[in-house]
This record gives C-alpha cells, structure tokens and sequence, in this order.
C-alpha cells in the first residue's frame, strides 16, 4: 500500500463566514483541505481532510498526523484493523482519520465491483436526495445576491448569529419569499433566554423548518431540554453531537441532529452515528464543510439513513479537482458520474499527484 497526501486550497465563490469564524484560517475567500490517495497495485481510493479550526485541525496538523501513517498497516481488505491502528497511532485527529476511512471504504467498494452505497447495503435512489444550499453571513444586499444565484435550489439554510440577522432573513425573504429556510447558528447564543427569544422571533415566519445549533456545545444538558421543551422550531445538534455514544444524551437536548464525516472520524464511523441517532428516536441530518466532491460524494453514499441533507460544500467553491455526485434543483444524483464504483468520483483532470 502506498499513501499520497497533498495540501490543496479551495477557492471560494464568495466569501465564506459563520458566527464561529473562518473554517481554515483568516482568509475567508478559501478553505484549505488535504488531498489523499491510497494505491495497492492498481486498486486505488481517495480521501480529503477539510481543516476545521472549529475543531483544532489545520493542514499542518494533518499532515503531520498522516507523515506518520505507516501504509503497510493498512488495508483495503480490512478497514476496520486499518482504523484500529489509526486510532492507536494518535487520539483525535479526526479528519485526517475521516480522509484516510473515506479512501480505504473507496478503494475496498471499488475492488468489490461496487458504488459505495451497494458496498454498505444502503442503495442510492436517484431523484429522492434533496439538498439545502448554505448562505454564509455577510451584508444583505450581497445575501440576496447568493438567494438569487441559488435561485434552483428549494431549500436554503440562512447562517445566523451575528447583528445583522434581522436585515438578512429580510435580504432573503426578498428575494426568495416562500422558499423553505433552514437556519443555523454555529454555537452563536450564549444562553437558553436568548437563544429562546431569537427562535421564537425566527419562528414568526412561516416556511422556517428548523434551527440548527443555537447555543454552544458545553452549554449543560438542562438548559438544551429547558429549550428543547419550549423552542418552537425543531433543535438539531451539529457541534454537539460527533459519534454513535452521543446519541443517548443528545436525545434529551435535541429534535434532530447533523452527522458530519469528519467529526465521526469517517464514512463508516458516520454511519454508526446515524443509525445510532435514529435509534434515539433523533431525526438525522447529514452535513458537510467546504470541501471538495470526494467529501461531499461521499457523504451521499450514506444519503438513505438521513431525512434531510446538507451537502452543498463543493458547490460553494470554484476550482473543485474532483467530480462525482451532481446536483440539479437541489436534488442529489450519481446517475452520470463517470466513475461507476467506489465513491464514484475522479480527478476532473490528470491525477494530481501524477
């Protein structure tokens, strides 16, 4: 087994801000990721880290974290040995962890002669999947630019939690005024009273679905039931749930929650957590960061254990190197992704580490 891994800086479309900062560094124009590439002989899979600082993970650390990686621990054969010796190599570091069960899982469906999600015994069914797309903090009248650019999609997920809220739901009510909204607030209100009063304002109107993490993920597990008990807008966890343990207690605190790969540390790990969600009874949400298509095709392999999605961040950047999963009117397709096994994806043009 041989590993590649490379930094790579995704270009933005606009700029991208949520209340809790840039995903990567001070430049909110790009958003840095390591590419990777497992080869055994011909077989080969691919992976990606988005660096997360929410999460205390750059390029260097997971490049650093992955110079490590011995390839001969490795398997497409056998993931799970593969994960037991990452997880022994170094506690955390979850999305260079996520990258490398991303091109492991990739490599082992193609090697079967298998789409991931036939691997996984999940299935994929085509014209079902429908996506919100993301819409980043920023002035209103450059909000209403990015509704009306995202004039294709139904559902829009409106980032929150910083003064000029109120003048941005407005932008976006605008120019799209019944589109079905998703809100997010990244961790953005220090309290249950106010985070109540500013659901209950968000709730006034009347194509909002649901409120996704609006206090932050140490806030006690009394104050998330006191305002689960009385939010008038479903209350999804993002930052406060990561793992299939989490479910228990997350019960108890939210409606719903968001699975991302990279806070489950993979494809499989992501998985477990959904399953484990539904199973507490939590409705599931699959999410992403500004990544690539090989993150984002992969999170949709995993699109049948989840009742709704956000899978938008390769569309969010300019110079996307790979193509795999498509989307056309906010719905999700691998029907003509050109790579028919594994993840389904391949570089848009020569291989980059070629």
């Amino acid at each position: 087994m041989k590993l590649d891994f490379m930094p790579f800086d995704l270009r933005l479309r606009h700029k991208w801000a949520v209340s809790s900062g840039p995903q990567s560094g001070a430049d909110q124009n790009r958003a840095a990721v390591v590419l990777l590439r497992l080869a055994d002989g011909p077989a080969l899979g691919w992976g990606e880290a988005p660096a997360t600082l929410r999460y205390g993970e750059t390029a260097a650390s997971i490049t650093a974290f992955l110079a490590r990686v011995q390839p001969g621990e490795l398997s497409f054969a056998n993931l799970p040995a593969g994960m037991d010796y990452l997880e022994k190599l170094a506690p955390g570091n979850y999305s260079a962890k996520c990258a490398l069960n991303m091109a492991l899982a990739d490599g082992a469906a193609r090697l079967a002669g298998q789409p991931l999600y036939d691997f996984l015994n999940l299935g994929f069914t085509e014209g079902k999947h429908l996506t919100s797309f993301s819409i980043g903090l920023d002035a209103p009248k450059k909000i209403r630019e990015k509704v009306l650019e995202a004039a294709s999609f139904p559902v829009l997920k409106l980032k929150v939690g910083a003064a000029g809220d109120r003048k941005n739901l407005a932008a976006l009510r605008e120019a799209a005024p019944l589109k079905t909204i998703r809100v997010d607030a990244n961790e953005a209100w220090p309290d249950r009273e106010e985070a109540l009063r500013q659901i209950e304002w968000l709730a006034r109107d009347p194509h909002m679905e649901l409120i996704e993490q609006p206090m932050p993920a140490a806030t006690p597990e009394r104050d998330w039931a006191w305002l689960k008990q009385r939010s008038p807008l479903p209350v999804f966890g993002d930052e406060s749930y990561h793992h299939a343990g989490d479910a228990a207690r997350c019960s108890e605190c939210f409606h719903g929650v968001n699975i991302k790969l990279i806070k489950a540390g993979g494809i499989l790990q992501a998985a477990e957590a959904l399953k484990a969600a539904r199973r507490a009874g939590l409705k599931t949400m699959i999410g992403c960061m500004v990544q690539s298509s090989i993150s984002t095709s992969a999170g949709a392999h995993l699109a049948e254990l989840a009742d709704c999605l956000d899978l938008d961040g390769n569309l969010l950047v300019r110079n996307d190197p790979f193509a795999g999963l498509a989307v056309k009117n906010g719905i999700l397709s691998f029907a003509a992704a050109e790579e028919p096994f594994g993840l389904r994806v391949r570089p848009r043009k020569s291989d980059p580490f070629t």
